[in-house]
C-alpha cells in the first residue's frame, strides 16, 4: 500500500512537470544576407534536442520554432547556435504553458533556470501565454535597457535568471 502511494505521488509530480513548458518560439536573427545563411542557421538550430520543427521566413529573418513535448528548452543553447553560425539574435518571443506552474513573486522555475516576469500586472499567467525574452543577447539594447534598467537581481540557487515581458 505504501509503495502504491509513493508511485501515485511520483506519477502526479511527473505529469505536472510535463505540462509546464515552452511550446513554440519566434526567433528573429540579424545579419542574414541570403538564403544560404538562413539555411545554415536553420540546420544548426535543428540539431538542438528540444527543437521539433522550424519554419523560416526569409523576408522577416525569422524562424518559427516548435519545441518537442516534454523536452526541456534551453534559450542559451539557441543563442549559442545562432552566434556559432555567425549571426546574432534580434528578438526571441516564446509561448509558455503556465498550466501547473507556480508563479511566486513574479518568478517561476523551469529546467533549473529562474524566469522573472517584469510586467505581469493584469496579465494572465495561466494557459498558453506569449512572452518576450528581454535580456541582452535576446533583445535589442533599447528593449533590454527599458525593461532591465530598474532590475536588481540576486543570484539564483542554480541556473540563470531570464527576464520576460508579457
Amino acid at each position: 500500500m505504501k509503495t502504491l502511494k509513493i508511485f501515485i505521488i511520483v506519477f502526479s509530480l511527473s505529469a505536472t512537470v510535463a505540462k509546464a513548458q515552452f511550446t513554440k518560439a519566434e526567433l528573429q536573427v540579424s545579419g542574414l544576407t541570403c538564403a544560404l545563411c538562413a539555411k545554415s542557421t536553420e540546420k544548426a538550430l535543428r540539431a538542438l534536442p528540444f527543437v521539433g520543427d522550424i519554419k523560416t521566413d526569409l523576408i522577416r529573418n525569422t524562424y518559427l520554432i516548435t519545441f518537442k513535448e516534454e523536452v526541456l528548452v534551453n534559450f542559451e543553447q539557441i543563442g549559442k547556435k545562432v552566434q556559432a553560425s555567425g549571426f546574432s539574435v534580434s528578438s526571441l518571443k516564446a509561448t509558455y504553458n503556465f498550466d501547473n506552474t507556480k508563479v511566486t513573486d513574479n518568478n517561476f522555475s523551469y529546467g533549473g533556470d529562474t524566469y522573472r516576469l517584469l510586467n505581469p500586472a493584469n496579465k494572465p499567467t495561466s494557459g498558453a501565454v506569449n512572452v518576450t525574452v528581454v535580456d541582452q543577447g535576446f533583445a535589442p539594447k533599447s528593449v533590454s535597457k527599458k525593461y532591465l534598467g530598474q532590475v536588481t537581481d540576486t543570484a539564483p540557487a542554480s541556473g540563470r535568471i531570464y527576464h520576460l515581458a508579457i
